[in-house]
């Protein structure tokens, strides 16, 4: 069996192994990380051997952590990226490289017709009937996003969001409230099967598909990092925030999408938006103004050069042919976008 995980602002790391009798054989820990001293590497293989091929990653982890030599000194390896390198060998998990990665990026779309979009194309993939995909939407008007368990009138000003002309809708996946103006913020969406995530856990999935927009960012001069559980972050703030959706049908299929700020009207967002004091208290700020910094400031660059240098990020890493949405994924999405997404009782289904 054979597993592959990159660490998240890390290195990657390989794991061949056999399973014999519940338990883990010929284990062999590889990658491009760093590692001292040398015999670390061994104390690695054999903290691995016999254990329970049903141990989760924190207990690998910890046998590792029991058996290195002591000062032994790691970069770009944790000895819990090693834990999940092996459930993911045991899952017969993908990689990114295994497949023939489509980009979807059309003209504006309404709000309620992104939300179906993301439900059908990710249906599609879990059906093996579309290639994973890399969605980056444009948006036809403004718009809250509330997530799937919040309450509406907790969360949204209606006479607010009325006065300033701002449609309010509610997505399949969990997560907060994202306040939407085109032109001013950049969303994308990953739909994947299931079995590239296949070894991680619900965080972990998290940081490993937002670990490509963290390179692409880089590549921008922006350090950015995951910040648990589902946000990116700089040393200036939170520039972006991620939510997910399982699809358990067909093969299974993982949604992945992410609202990054590129531009901001805080005073706006703050009008429209009911951000409790609770919710800023656990961000280590006072004002939902301080939460967001916005990319167009940290970048210098017009949104769509910074929409075009991640997908050419993307590209780089793991291929990607430029593909569209098939006239009946969009006769579906516009048919549940009318009959669900744009209804009282879906965007009031938590009053």
């Amino acid at each position: 069996m054979h597993g592959e995980y990159k660490v998240p602002g890390g290195k990657l790391v390989v794991v061949d192994l056999d399973v014999e009798d519940g338990v883990l054989r010929r284990v062999r820990v590889a990658g491009d990380f760093f590692l001292e001293p040398d015999e670390a590497i061994l104390a690695i293989d054999r903290a691995l051997e016999g254990a329970p091929a049903d141990m989760d990653a924190a207990g690998l982890a910890a046998r590792i952590d029991r058996a290195l030599p002591p000062g032994t000194e790691m970069f770009g390896l944790t000895t819990e990226g090693v834990g999940v390198a092996v459930r993911r060998a045991l899952a017969h998990a993908t990689d990114w490289t295994d497949y023939d990665w489509q980009l979807v990026h059309e003209p504006p779309q309404p709000p309620a017709l992104h939300m179906a979009l993301d439900e059908v194309l990710t249906a599609e993939v879990a059906a093996g009937r579309r290639p994973p995909t890399l969605r980056v939407w444009e948006w036809g008007s403004p718009a809250v996003v509330i997530g799937s368990f919040q309450s509406l009138r907790n969360e949204v000003d209606p006479e607010a969001a009325e006065r300033h002309g701002i449609e309010v809708v509610r997505r399949i996946s969990g997560g907060g409230a994202m306040f939407i103006e085109p032109g001013n913020t950049i969303t994308y969406s990953l739909s994947v099967p299931d079995a590239l995530v296949q070894g991680l856990s619900f965080t972990d999935s998290y940081a490993y598909l937002d670990d490509w927009v963290l390179g692409a960012l880089g590549d921008m001069g922006i350090r950015a990092w995951y910040q648990p559980l589902n946000d990116i972050a700089t040393e200036a703030g939170k520039i972006a925030g991620a939510a997910q959706k399982r699809v358990v049908a067909g093969e299974g299929a993982v949604l992945h999408h992410v609202t990054m700020a590129y531009d901001i009207d805080a005073d706006k967002m703050t009008d429209v938006l009911r951000i409790g004091r609770e919710k800023l208290s656990d961000k280590g700020t006072g004002s939902a103004k301080k939460r967001v910094d916005p990319l167009r400031r940290q970048t210098g660059l017009p949104r769509e050069a910074v929409i075009d240098r991640m997908i050419a990020s993307f590209r780089d890493r793991y291929g990607l042919t430029e593909g569209r949405v098939t006239e009946e994924e969009l006769a579906r999405a516009k048919e549940l976008a009318e009959t669900k997404f744009t209804t009282r009782e879906w965007t009031a289904r938590v009053p």
